[in-house]
């Protein structure tokens, strides 16, 4: 309990006063006067590094954009090494019952020592997103003759942290055609939804410190490259001639490849998501909602939920109630405790969806305001999108309601720090009756 407490105080603690900078007038370079909702809503959504915005990043002055540079770093710091960082700071010493908790959370073949996690975690952060900052300095140069360093910075490390906030009014539509800056965003995009434990893991076999990767990093690295895959696929045959259309053939390979990947957690786009055809918009809501790695910065039910989920429904579970994966079997308790997880998540999503018609449609009268794009799907689009913290959206969310605003940032805080905290491994005690209820029997289906 103190462990959840202390994880929701710590995001609440980086809203609030985020939320404090972004309102003074020293951050806001935009014309009038910035609202306290969309300062909050600002900081909510960097905290949560979804992306998602009431107003431009680009209208904010140069301390405004440090100020949400900051953010979305120590709020993908926090959510990758929160758990470690908890576990270090009240002792020097990490009794055996708190190392066996990190164990838990990180997997037993990792790094057990929660200092030597976080230093780890950092050293990695800030070599990715150097390296990202120094692939798009010439790419950028191009358009960009003012502030290219930090124009540079910003987007590395929106991308690793999955944030997708860009100080390009349009995203990156301009860049649809330039190769690098596609595959720079998109490998930081990647590595930053991998998750720190499959990166260490990999590291490990690959200087030869272990003989055999995890069953938990051969799911991640399967999921991953097949959802990429087959997401470019989709979108390549259904957008080639509406959304693709005015690209050359490699052009639209990229666009493909770039749609399949930002869709999953990362919230750029290189086209405008509202030109896609109804099937990609589907297949998007797919994406945003099975998201990343856990142990990484993307949100989502996680791809190793969606696969337990998916195998469990096509095969069924053994006579013990298990499933066997390359040659490995994952316990019952790994099955239900996916189950509940994925429930929980699409509970979550049906109320704050639910609340959205109510605060966005219900006054209408019937007229959902065509203008502002607002429906059912409009509404659909961006309850999975926050709850997924990917930041994609069909153009909604700049014309919420205050109480519709507030639930886009509910809805992001669940799906960054809720999906989190039900994550976490809870101490149970188990005892045995000598007098039980007798067992009893539904029928399912």
């Amino acid at each position: 309990m103190k462990r959840r407490l202390f994880l929701f105080a710590y995001f609440i603690t980086l809203i609030i006063f985020g939320t404090i900078l972004l309102i003074l007038p020293i951050s806001w370079a935009g014309n009038g006067r910035l609202k306290l909702i969309d300062a909050a809503f600002t900081a909510a959504s960097a905290v949560c590094v979804t992306g998602l915005i009431t107003v431009q990043t680009a209208d904010y002055s140069i301390w405004g954009k440090i100020v949400i540079l900051f953010l979305i770093q120590f709020g993908g710091l926090g959510i990758i090494s929160f758990t470690t960082i908890y576990l270090a700071v009240p002792a020097r010493r990490i009794s055996l019952k708190r190392r066996n908790e990190v164990q838990e959370y990180y997997l037993s073949s990792v790094e057990t020592d929660p200092k030597k996690i976080i230093r780890q975690i950092v050293l990695f952060t800030v070599i990715i997103e150097l390296t990202g900052t120094l692939l798009l300095l010439k790419p950028f140069s191009l358009n960009i003759k003012s502030g290219l360093f930090f124009v540079s910075l910003f987007h590395s490390i929106s991308a690793f942290c999955n944030a997708g906030f860009s100080l390009f009014k349009n995203s990156l539509e301009d860049y649809a055609g330039a190769v690098q800056v596609n595959i720079t965003i998109m490998l930081l995009v990647v590595f930053g939804g991998l998750g720190f434990v499959v990166l260490q893991d990999i590291k490990r076999k690959m200087s030869g410190e272990k003989r055999r990767i995890t069953l938990h990093t051969k799911i991640v690295f399967l999921m991953t490259v097949s959802l990429i895959i087959a997401g470019a696929v989709f979108y390549y045959i259904f957008e080639y001639n509406t959304a693709f259309k005015g690209f050359n053939q490699g052009g639209k390979i990229m666009a493909a490849l770039f749609q399949s990947v930002t869709t999953r957690t990362a919230g750029f786009n290189s086209v405008t998501e509202a030109s896609l055809t109804a099937p990609s918009k589907l297949i998007t809501l797919l994406f945003m909602f099975i998201g990343g790695s856990p142990g990484s910065i993307a949100g989502g039910i996680k791809v190793t939920t969606f696969f337990i989920v998916l195998i469990v429904t096509l095969h069924g579970t053994d006579s013990r109630g298990e499933v066997r994966v390359f040659d490995q079997k994952i316990s019952a308790g790994n099955l239900s405790g996916a189950q509940t997880f994925a429930i929980k998540a699409v509970s979550i999503l049906f109320l704050s969806i639910f609340m959205l018609t109510i605060t966005e449609l219900l006054n209408s009268g019937g007229n959902t305001g065509i203008s502002a794009g607002k429906n059912l799907f409009t509404i659909v689009f961006e309850s999975f999108s926050a709850f997924g913290t990917v930041g994609l959206s069909l153009g909604l969310t700049p014309h919420l309601s205050l109480p519709g605003k507030i639930v886009i940032m509910l809805t992001m805080f669940a799906g960054r720090v809720g999906l989190i905290s039900m994550a976490m491994p809870r101490r149970q005690k188990y005892s045995e009756y000598l007098v039980d209820y007798p067992r009893g029997e539904v029928l399912i289906g």
